[in-house]
């Protein structure tokens, strides 16, 4: 994920929290949550440390600059027979707000930069899946490390009771799928991102990772999750009338756990001949 996707991810994360849950979900949506969603990779840890630098660097330009305005406004006012220097181009005033802006920018880049650099090293990776966005499904491509050669969509499976109608909706609700994305705990894994039609969105909050999936084109993210659990996320890009029903549901188990999910999905795979999906997922 850019830091240019930052005002992409606070809405989200907003809208995210929107629906009639009446629970937070571990690893996804929190009831009346304002801020970030709970990190699980070092990725998200540096992307919510500096969002939080940066907007404490604003807070404290804006209580120095209009506290200053308003003493001013009230120190010098001209009921109390103040008089208003005259003096034009002062080559001080110039220099120090040219100076210290600059020293700011400066002081927040260097730490921006760093996260950007991590984010875009993909190198000694464990796994590499490619996840390409379909209208409206995943499908997840395990192409290298253990499980290569594992492929299956990820379909939504939300009662249409609950869509359209009057059910009760639960806390992981339009965020329930046929098949989770599984991936092992602390074991760096590489994302490559594509797409069979528009324009798709790999999104997943507590990660720090979203990355677009282009049509004809591949791009390529990584996290390394430091925690077991399941992690949901989003499409987020507006991909038509079904953006709303294309979840991400990542399982991330111990290592010798998600070894023997290889093990038994690899020979599901072989018993349906190497289909795509396996039995009993959504075509």
């Amino acid at each position: 994920m850019k830091l240019k996707h930052y005002a992409t991810l606070a809405s989200a994360m907003f809208v995210s929290t929107a629906f009639a849950a009446t629970h937070s979900l571990p690893g996804g949506p929190q009831v009346n949550g304002i801020d970030f969603q709970q990190p699980v990779t070092s990725i998200a840890y540096d992307q919510r440390s500096l969002n939080y630098m940066v907007m404490l660097v604003c807070l404290a330009i804006g209580v120095l600059v209009f506290g200053a305005m308003f003493y001013a406004a009230f120190k010098f006012r001209k009921s109390k027979g103040a008089v208003p220097a005259q003096f034009h181009e002062s080559t001080t005033v110039e220099i120090i707000w040219t100076v210290i802006p600059l020293l700011i920018v400066i002081g927040m880049v260097i730490p921006a930069t760093k996260v950007v650099l991590a984010q875009e090293n993909v190198s000694h990776s464990y796994l590499t899946v490619k996840a390409t966005g379909y209208q409206w499904k995943w499908g997840y491509d395990y192409l290298e490390g253990p499980g290569k050669g594992i492929a299956f969509y990820s379909t939504l499976t939300t009662p249409m009771s609950q869509i359209f109608g009057s059910a009760h909706k639960p806390s992981n609700y339009l965020l329930q799928v046929d098949h989770e994305l599984v991936v092992p705990v602390n074991e760096k894994v590489r994302i490559v991102t594509t797409s069979a039609d528009v324009l798709h969105g790999w999104y997943v909050p507590s990660f720090g990772v979203q990355m677009d999936a282009i049509p004809g084109a591949t791009r390529e993210t990584w996290f390394k999750v430091d925690k077991v659990g399941t992690y949901y996320g989003q499409c987020a890009q507006i991909c038509g009338k079904g953006h709303a029903f294309m979840p991400i549901v990542v399982k991330v188990l111990p290592l010798p756990d998600y070894l023997a999910w290889v093990k038994s999905t690899q020979a599901e795979l072989k018993k349906d001949g190497g289909a795509f999906p396996p039995s009993g997922a959504a075509s």
